[in-house]
């Protein structure tokens, strides 16, 4: 992730990056994976006081940007909406589950094997 903005913003106690990501040869990172690599980016931040808006992969490019505002307190957050809140909260929440349970590959239907165990069924 490039930062290609730094803006402080000491009337709402928050700092307001512009970022572009390249990710060659990968889908579009998830909004955990932009948060941390937020989190990164702006040192003693919270990532529970991070959210990334205006989320943006043109079509046929490799190149994502946005906007990630990093507050400095619970207190200046909550004017964030309701449903950005939320929408971090929840992939906060569904992300790890993700990377624990790997996809489970398609079982045969029971006939199936049958028919190729007697030569296909001729």
């Amino acid at each position: 992730m490039e930062v290609i903005e730094r803006k402080e913003n000491p009337m709402l106690d928050r700092v307001e990056l512009q970022f572009r990501w390249d990710h060659p040869d990968s889908p579009t990172p998830s909004l955990t994976q932009m948060v941390e690599a937020t989190a990164k980016a702006e040192p003693g931040s919270k990532k529970n006081l991070i959210f990334v808006k205006n989320v943006n992969t043109r079509f046929g490019m490799a190149r994502t940007s946005g906007v990630a505002i990093v507050y400095g307190s619970e207190e200046s957050a909550s004017i964030e909406p309701r449903y950005v809140v939320e929408r971090h909260k929840a992939a906060a929440n569904s992300e790890p589950e993700a990377a624990v349970k790997p996809p489970e590959p398609p079982a045969k239907p029971p006939e199936a094997e049958n028919q190729d165990e007697e030569g296909g069924g001729d």
